[in-house]
C-alpha cells in the first residue's frame, strides 16, 4: 500500500466521522482516476477492519442509467457495506433509522440480495440466481463528503462508493422450486416511493442496468479487475442500486415503498 493511499484513506474516514467535507479528490489530482480510487478503496476497508468493523457484503451505486447524467457519472461502481452499516428491519411497521452522522444524505429504494455460495465471475443471470438464497427490499442512504454532491466517479469510489447505511426488510427465500418465477419477476417490477405519504418518484426493474441481476452480474464480472478483487461468498448481502431518483433526506421525514411484481413487505422508515 502506498504511504499516501493511506494517508488519504484516513482524511476521509476521519471527514464521515465528524460530517465534513472536502473538494474532491479529482480537483486536487486531475489524474486521479478509477485504478487508483479503488487502491485507496482498499486502504479505507484494511483500516475499518483494525477499528473493528467487518465487510458485510457490497453496495453499487450508479447502475441507475436514468440519473446517469445528474450525476455526470456514466457506469457503476462499488465498494463495501459493513456490520456497522446494515441492518435489517421489522416489518411491515415503521421503522426508525438514524441519519445525524451522515454527509449531505440521500434515499435510494434497492432490491438486495442475499448470497448462499461464491460468486462466479462469467456466470449469467440465473447461474447468479442459483447461488442467492433471499431478496429484500431495502433504503440505502448514500452521503457524500463533496459539496453539493460534485464529483467524478474516481471521488464517488473513494468516498466509500457513497455508502452511508442499508436498511432491509426481511429476506424472502429463492429456493430450487421459485427460481424460475423469481427470474422472471426480477426482470418486471414497478416501486413507488413516498415521503411523509406523498408520492415522490417511480421506478422499474429496467432502470437498474436492465435489472436486479444484471447490476450483480456487473459486480461479479468487474470486481476481480479492481484493488478490491475479493470473492462474493455466503452471507454476503449485495443492494444492487437505486430504481428512483437518490432524493435528499432530513430528520422527521417518514419515507415508504410501495412494490408492485415482487413478493416482498414494503419498507417504512421514520428519519432522527
Amino acid at each position: 500500500m502506498r504511504d499516501d493511499d493511506a494517508e488519504l484513506a484516513s482524511r476521509l474516514l476521519g471527514l464521515a466521522g465528524h460530517t465534513g467535507s472536502c473538494p474532491p479528490i479529482t480537483d486536487e489530482d486531475a489524474g486521479f482516476g478509477l485504478v487508483r480510487a479503488y487502491e485507496v478503496s482498499a486502504a479505507i476497508v484494511e483500516q475499518r477492519r483494525a477499528r473493528g468493523e467487518r465487510p458485510a457484503g457490497w453496495k453499487i451505486g450508479f447502475t441507475n442509467r436514468t440519473i446517469w447524467d445528474e450525476y455526470d457519472v456514466h457506469a457503476p461502481i462499488w465498494g463495501p457495506v459493513y456490520d456497522t452499516t446494515v441492518a435489517e428491519v421489522a416489518g411491515p411497521g415503521v421503522s426508525t433509522c438514524d441519519i445525524s452522522r451522515l454527509m449531505e444524505p440521500r434515499i435510494e429504494p434497492e432490491i438486495v440480495f442475499r448470497i448462499a455460495a461464491p460468486l462466479q465471475a462469467g456466470a449469467g443471470e440465473a447461474e447468479l440466481l442459483a447461488s442467492i438464497d433471499g431478496v429484500a427490499l431495502g433504503f440505502e442512504f448514500v452521503q457524500s463528503p463533496f459539496p453539493g454532491w460534485r464529483f467524478q466517479a474516481a471521488d464517488t469510489v473513494v468516498a466509500f462508493a457513497l455508502h452511508g447505511l442499508l436498511r432491509h426488510t426481511a429476506f424472502s427465500p429463492v429456493t430450487h422450486e421459485n427460481r424460475d418465477a423469481w427470474l422472471a419477476r426480477l426482470g418486471d417490477f414497478t416501486l413507488d416511493l413516498f415521503r411523509n405519504g406523498q408520492h415522490t418518484d417511480s421506478g422499474h426493474s429496467e432502470n437498474v442496468l436492465g435489472g436486479p441481476l444484471s447490476a450483480l452480474k456487473a459486480l461479479v464480472d468487474g470486481l476481480p479487475d479492481t484493488a478490491l478483487a475479493t470473492g462474493i461468498g455466503a452471507g454476503a448481502v449485495v443492494t444492487t442500486g437505486t430504481l428512483t431518483r437518490a432524493f435528499p433526506v432530513a430528520s422527521g421525514e417518514t419515507w415508504s415503498t410501495r412494490v408492485a411484481g415482487l413478493p416482498l413487505d414494503d419498507i417504512t422508515l421514520a428519519l432522527t
